[in-house]
């Protein structure tokens, strides 16, 4: 069988990318290589768990959910939503779990997949929802594995460990790392190791009440309107406009806030000095959280800034000769960030693979397409915007852009289509000379930066990412041609 699509991965972007397809009537397969859907809100299960857009911003435009706790919700209850709208769209049918693939090669005018198991696929068009955050970072530490407790990374949470009343080192200072502190506080004996001070911008997360959630299960246009809701939409573009200069004064604006956070919740000097960052808020992942400054002044919590030198039997010892004995080491060190659709194989057009055109760093096309890989297309691949806005209307944008390649594809003697080489290196040119000048750029070691010290990213606007997603420059597609055309 020859599928029209064939979509790798069933989380967020995948279940996206089923349900439009469906509704086109396109004859598709979505091959996810663990046993359930979700991705990243699947693997991630640690305490404190939440997502940092509002939860009625992130949700599908076509799906607003009544039925959120909390203005950001918990990890639980997006695996659930996005359970709740699979089961709804009757994607199930559609779907081969445990199914990891080892291989894709073009074909001429298919994709031809293989499966661990050897089995094969055949699509016109593969579409990559893989994802960024799903090989986890285990980091090289001397002695790691001499650690006679539980070793857990983030995510790959250990659900049967107990926690209450433990010593826990957490390393990692990241949103996950400053959750999990948030979390365990008040229940362990936590050890925060901190290599690089962090800049926390102040939320609160209130819980809706049973009338508010009754308010929108009986009024759409309410919900409608949150999801678009203008003080966020325009937070959201503030920021993306602030990040192009990192001394805009937006980021001044922003840098004062997260500033006051600190100054005002922090009263130990010495403890407010450690958490002190030097460099441009917006260079890292900005964090919110509305309790961690509060958890690491618990009496049972520290923070530790010295370099750690090795793991021993009973805990960790830092630069400074101490050891810090410990129950459980928690790894909140995030994930290898430059994979994507890796380890797969993929082999395009004269026997180019993907880990050649890669072998400098990954990119695409406006995170869409490869040259010389025809009708294989990216969702949050290379160079897509991250940052703190919803990762949905991402997705959402750029599906939009490639059902539009999708339908060009179908045209009589186009065998593919696939980004132009020039248009790539223009493209490359411009997002590089911007994503230097940007707050990204301007002096931080974080995820965004390629091996080169390049942030990988969109360094533009929102908008203007979304007026990028509304149609494609065909001239900077190279149509490949169908035998039958060419003969």
């Amino acid at each position: 069988m020859k599928y029209d699509a064939i979509v790798i991965g069933c989380g967020m972007s995948g279940i996206l990318a089923g349900i439009h397809l469906k509704n086109s009537g396109k004859k598709f397969i979505i091959l996810e290589k663990a046993g359930t859907l979700g991705g990243t809100w699947r693997d991630n299960t640690y305490p404190g768990l939440t997502c940092d857009v509002p939860s009625h911003a992130y949700t599908y435009s076509f799906e607003p959910n009544p039925e959120w706790s909390r203005v950001l919700p918990p990890g639980g209850e997006i695996q659930q939503y996005f359970q709740a709208v699979f089961d709804k769209y009757g994607i199930a049918e559609y779907v081969r779990f445990g199914t990891e693939i080892a291989g894709a090669v073009w074909k001429g005018d298919a994709w031809e997949l293989k499966d661990q198991r050897g089995q094969s696929y055949q699509g016109r068009v593969v579409v990559a929802a893989t994802g960024v955050l799903h090989h986890p970072n285990y980091p090289q530490i001397k002695g790691l594995e001499d650690f006679a407790g539980h070793v857990i990374h983030s995510a790959r949470w250990d659900h049967s460990v107990p926690l209450d009343a433990k010593k826990i080192a957490i390393i990692g200072t990241g949103s996950t790392g400053v959750q999990i502190v948030s979390a365990l506080a008040a229940r362990s004996k936590v050890r925060h190791f901190q290599r690089t001070a962090q800049w926390i911008f102040p939320v609160e997360n209130p819980a809706f009440t049973e009338e508010q959630r009754a308010e929108f299960r009986s009024n759409r246009d309410l919900l409608t309107y949150l999801q678009r809701e203008p003080t966020y939409l325009a937070n959201v573009e503030r920021f993306t406009e602030a990040i192009l200069d990192p001394n805009s004064e937006q980021i001044r604006e922003i840098q004062k806030l997260c500033q006051d956070n600190l100054d005002g919740s922090i009263q130990d000097p010495v403890l407010r000095q450690k958490l002190q960052p030097h460099y441009r808020a917006g260079c890292k992942r900005l964090i919110y959280s509305p309790d961690y400054y509060k958890a690491i002044q618990q009496p049972g919590s520290e923070l530790i800034t010295d370099g750690i030198s090795q793991i021993e039997k009973s805990g960790v010892r830092t630069s400074d000769g101490v050891l810090h004995e410990v129950d459980i080491i928690v790894l909140a060190t995030g994930f290898k960030t430059d994979r994507y659709v890796r380890p797969m194989d993929v082999t395009g057009l004269q026997g180019k693979t993907l880990e050649q055109a890669w072998s400098d760093v990954p990119t695409a096309y406006k995170s869409i397409s490869v040259p010389d890989f025809p009708n294989f297309y990216f969702m949050n691949g290379p160079t897509s915007p991250v940052g703190n806005f919803s990762l949905i209307d991402t997705s959402e944008m750029q599906w939009g852009y490639i059902s539009q390649l999708i339908e060009r594809g179908e045209q009589a003697g186009v065998a593919g289509l696939s980004a132009k080489p020039e248009a790539l290196a223009q493209y490359d040119h411009d997002r590089k000379q911007a994503a230097k000048g940007s707050v990204f750029g301007s002096g931080c070691h974080s995820w965004y930066l390629d091996k080169n010290g390049v942030p990988n990213t969109w360094p533009w606007s929102q908008s203007r990412f979304r007026q990028e997603m509304l149609a494609p420059v065909w001239q900077d597609y190279t149509h490949h041609q169908t035998e039958e055309a060419v003969a």
